[in-house]
């Protein structure tokens, strides 16, 4: 890392979901200094105005970088936004050759694209919806098992999505844990195991999943955090 950056201080607020974790290990892999300050989602914490100013989607996770391009405090929502610029700022995980920094970044789009919105809908659909809705819920759980088979062919002959450990892991990963959910087997997918397995052992992603662990909601979904998470709270103007 960059002597300079340990000047830098970044602001994570987030909360433990598969997408907060991604820039949990990201911060813990690059070694950049951060404090996180918890956003609860389902207590409506995302809907509060000095959060919005940060992400205006009022969604986590976001970061505030005090010592931006500029010297000047940045501050960036979308997970995705924020991987990118985290490897840039730090000179780690994503390749500065254009061949393979495409290659990187396709696999990336891949996952914020597929991997995000259709693991998320299909747990939705299954475990969250007021009433089954069979057509949703066999679309998306198809759709989440044809995923997991282009990771298996993907991976069939590198270690890791675009050849070298990157943010395009780090995206995919914590979402594929998710597996049991969708009543998935992994051992129809083996190489996405071994891959689950190489990521889940680097001691950075082992912290990066533990950041917050401790706010993790235990028990059945409260009606507040369902209003707050899929209700009228969720579709309001701010």
């Amino acid at each position: 890392m960059n002597p300079s950056l340990t000047d830098t201080m970044i602001d994570l607020y987030s909360w433990p979901t598969p997408n907060g974790h991604k820039v949990h290990i990201m911060l813990e892999e690059t070694g950049l200094p951060y404090n996180v300050h918890p956003v609860n989602i389902q207590t409506g914490d995302q809907f509060k105005p000095e959060f919005l100013a940060i992400s205006p989607n009022n969604r986590i996770p976001a970061i505030v970088d005090s010592e931006g391009p500029d010297g000047k405090p940045l501050s960036i929502f979308e997970s995705g936004a924020i991987l990118i610029y985290l490897a840039e700022k730090s000179g780690q995980f994503l390749p500065s050759d254009p061949r393979k920094r495409v290659d990187v970044l396709q696999w990336l789009m891949w996952q914020m694209g597929g991997v995000g919105p259709m693991f998320g809908q299909a747990n939705h659909f299954r475990s969250y919806a007021p009433e089954p809705i069979p057509y949703a819920i066999d679309r998306y759980t198809k759709e989440v098992r044809r995923l997991y088979g282009v990771m298996e062919k993907q991976l069939a002959d590198r270690s890791y999505l675009a050849g070298d450990y990157s943010i395009a892991d780090m995206m995919t990963y914590p979402w594929t844990l998710l597996y049991k959910r969708y009543e998935v087997e992994m051992s129809e997918y083996p190489h996405v195991q071994r891959w689950q397995e190489a990521i889940g052992a680097r001691p950075a992603v082992q912290r990066g999943m533990e950041v917050l662990k401790d706010q993790r909601r235990q028990g059945p979904m409260s009606d507040e955090a369902k209003k707050n998470l899929f209700g009228p709270a969720q579709f309001e103007r701010r």
